[in-house]
């Protein structure tokens, strides 16, 4: 349980609402957890409960005792881990493809989550409840990197850290197609498809911006291979982006159509899924201000098809 903290409100402060003024003064945790966190009575105000909107005067005593995680529904399932770094703040894990990173309907159990609720056994809540924070995610069928928070303040800096868009982020790619130049810079407005609402698109008239930079790496016959550097980490962006120039992901069955060349096609088949990887991840250590950068080779099913795509 974290210590109590107790804060005296000075003239400045005079007249700010109860949860704006904890949240002014406790950064690792939301205003809206904090607002929850009143309603519990771990925050008091001159030794009495108050609400979140009580408006404070001068010399008030607020003292914040965060009240302990709470144990999480979801199940804690053993499975193996590819674990890269870990230390007491958070973990970084190598994602096999296949695997969902969060429990939704359909996949409520089987997920990332469920194995880090086993595997980590220093977990200090997020948002008020035992269970690892999930910074970002990756598709179920991408590989590699990425990096899960242990407590409620390394969560909000790295989220922090996504929004400022200062976390390296590299995938590797393998396309169907002939991309139009060594590199580019893909940015575009992005939202969900107008038409299929389940899929997401760069070609929409509203929405946030997203940016991808890309060089050509290899190229093959009806085929490349092609690096992803993410200035934005919408969902689906590479994929969506990559498409849209004209070179969808192979075995992509999403934003892409089956290759013309039977020989590729056949090679995205054995494949059996969108051949994406999350190679690099970097970002500065919340906790201690290093700058961590973590590296990932494909996996073999990547590997396999990059060999087939070469003796073409």
């Amino acid at each position: 349980m974290t210590a109590p903290r107790r804060f005296v409100v000075a003239q400045a402060a005079v007249g700010q609402r109860l949860d704006l003024f904890l949240a002014q003064q406790i950064a690792s945790v939301s205003r809206s957890q904090l607002a929850r966190q009143i309603g519990q009575a771990a925050v008091t105000v001159n030794g009495e409960a108050g609400a979140p909107s009580r408006k404070l005067r001068a010399g008030d005593v607020v003292t914040w005792e965060a009240p302990p995680a709470v144990a999480t529904e979801i199940a804690a399932e053993a499975m193996p881990l590819s674990v890269v770094h870990e230390d007491r703040w958070l973990v970084v894990i190598d994602k096999p493809a296949g695997l969902v990173v969060h429990p939704a309907p359909g996949h409520e159990a089987g997920t990332l989550v469920n194995a880090l609720l086993a595997h980590c056994r220093d977990l200090r809540g997020i948002g008020g409840e035992l269970r690892p924070g999930i910074v970002h995610r990756i598709d179920k069928d991408t590989s590699g990197l990425l990096v899960v928070a242990k407590d409620d303040a390394t969560m909000n800096t790295l989220a922090a850290a996504f929004k400022a868009h200062t976390i390296e982020r590299v995938y590797d790619a393998l396309v169907v197609g002939k991309p139009p130049g060594p590199d580019g810079r893909i940015d575009t407005l992005y939202g969900r498809d107008p038409r299929e609402r389940k899929k997401f698109s760069s070609r929409v008239r509203t929405g946030k911006r997203a940016v991808t930079n890309w060089r050509v790496v290899e190229r093959f016959a009806g085929a490349a291979r092609i690096e992803a550097r993410l200035e934005t980490g919408r969902t689906h962006q590479v994929r969506v982006h990559l498409a849209a120039l004209g070179c969808a992901l192979l075995g992509d069955r999403t934003y892409g159509n089956p290759p013309r060349d039977s020989k590729v096609r056949a090679i995205g088949e054995r494949l059996g899924r969108q051949a994406l990887h999350a190679r690099v991840l970097g970002f500065v250590h919340p906790a201690t201000g290093e700058r961590m950068t973590f590296a990932s080779d494909p996996p073999p099913d990547l590997q396999a098809a990059l060999a087939a795509l070469r003796a073409l």
